[in-house]
């Protein structure tokens, strides 16, 4: 029997939709300083995905912090998707200071979705 490569869990924490504007700021390899607003379109206990308008490069280290706790985090990126139409999307990890950085809690890895039941109308209990 053949296992679809997605049925194995690969992540630490489970990997939520969460759109939340966040404050970039590092340093280029040139040595010129970056800081802008951006938003996540992603987000797990070890990292996210952001949606980006100027390139960071794979394994680039930068700051960022959250616009609602104010909590700040180092992180690097561990890959970048360009799409044909609209911003880039980088995925990152945290480095320093992710601990509870979204305030939220995941479930662990290989935990499975919780299934809610609707009730089927027309149908008495």
């Amino acid at each position: 029997m053949a296992i679809h490569f997605r049925s194995i869990e690969r992540r630490r924490t489970a990997r939520v939709v969460l759109c939340m504007n966040v404050l970039i700021h590092g340093q280029n390899e040139e040595g010129e300083k970056f800081k802008f607003w951006t938003r996540t379109t992603s987000v797990s206990g070890h990292g996210g995905a952001l949606e980006l308008e100027e390139p960071l490069k794979e394994g680039q280290v930068f700051e960022l912090m959250n616009e609602c706790t104010l909590r700040k985090a180092s992180a690097k990126v561990v890959s970048i998707r360009r799409g044909k139409k609209g911003p880039i999307s980088a995925a990152f990890e945290f480095l320093k200071g992710g601990e509870n950085f979204w305030s939220m809690a995941f479930p662990p890895a290989g935990a499975k979705p919780l299934r809610r039941f609707l009730p089927r109308h027309g149908v008495a209990n």
